[in-house]
Order: C-alpha cells, then structure tokens, then sequence
C-alpha cells in the first residue's frame, strides 16, 4: 500500500472522481422516464437474479462503470454471492458458479452485446431458446437491449460510479 507523505501511516488518497459530461436524464427527461418504463417491462417474467447477472455482464463488456457498480450492488441486495458476482467476469472459465440457463443467457448476453460478426450465432441462439420458453426468451432479448441503451447512456456521459444504494430506488 502506497502512504501519504505527510502522515506515512495514513493510506494514499484515491484519485480524484472524474465529473459526469452531461445529466442527459435531466436534458431529456421524457427519454430518461421510457428508459424506466422500458426497464421495468423488461424486468417482467424474468428471474431477479438471472436479470441482474445479464445486467452485470453486459455492463462488463461495455466498460460501464456506473451499471457494474448499481447491478452488482442491486445484485447483492436480492442476495446473490459476491463470489458468483466476482466470477462473472470470466464465466467461461467459471462455469461451475452458474446453471445451465443463466450459462445460455451469459453467452446471449455476450453475444447481442457484441455485434462484432453482424449477428447472434445460431448455435448461441438454440442454446437459450433450449433454456427459455419463447416469451421469456423475448424478454430476456429486451433485457439485453435495454442494459446496452442503458450502458451507452452511462459511458458517453460519464456517469460516476460510487454513489449509489440500492435502498435509495426501492
């Protein structure tokens, strides 16, 4: 640990917190309230836990700092694992941690996420819809889709990661 030169027992202070680029939920309220509403839809008919995994996950791939830390602390609150939240990171090497399903839906995740090829592979595809029947596996498409909305918003802005409690939004 790295100590500060004034007072070498007391620990080096963080770096400083980097300010939001733009409160767009306030410059455009009428698109942040769809955003909730969309958010709350496609929270319907999916498990609580396997949905803030898909948030996580995402929001890992997309670097969103602010949705890792509201997820994983929203996450923690409904009662998932540290250890399952810590692994999610690499899930493939970790598979042990998850269901089967929640594997489907890690691999769609990633897959929807990361357009890289220009579409979701068939094989990524059957693997879910073994997993979900059709309608969830729908919601569990706008769950993704919603997350990486909301995780552009969140990157582009800048939003700062660290102030939030889940108690404060239930």
């Amino acid at each position: 640990m790295t100590t500060n030169t004034t007072n070498p027992t007391a620990p080096a202070p963080y770096a400083p917190e980097h300010p939001p680029r733009l409160d767009w939920a306030a410059l455009a309220p009428e698109v942040f309230k769809a955003m909730v509403r969309l958010d709350t839809a496609v929270g319907r008919g999916l498990d609580p836990t396997l949905h803030e995994l898909v948030k996580i996950r995402a929001s890992q791939i997309n670097r969103c700092a602010l949705c890792i830390d509201m997820h994983s602390k929203d996450a923690l609150a409904a009662g998932e694992s540290v250890e399952r939240i810590i692994q999610l990171n690499s899930w493939e090497e970790s598979r042990h941690f998850y269901t089967e399903k929640e594997l489907a839906a890690l691999e769609l995740t990633e897959a929807v996420t990361v357009l890289t090829d220009g579409f979701v592979p068939d094989e990524v595809y059957e693997r879910a819809a073994k997993h979900f029947e059709e309608a969830e596996l729908a919601q569990l498409i706008a769950a993704i889709a919603a997350i990486n909305a909301w995780n552009r918003f969140g990157v582009t802005c800048r939003r700062t990661p660290g102030h939030y409690r889940p108690e404060r939004h239930k």
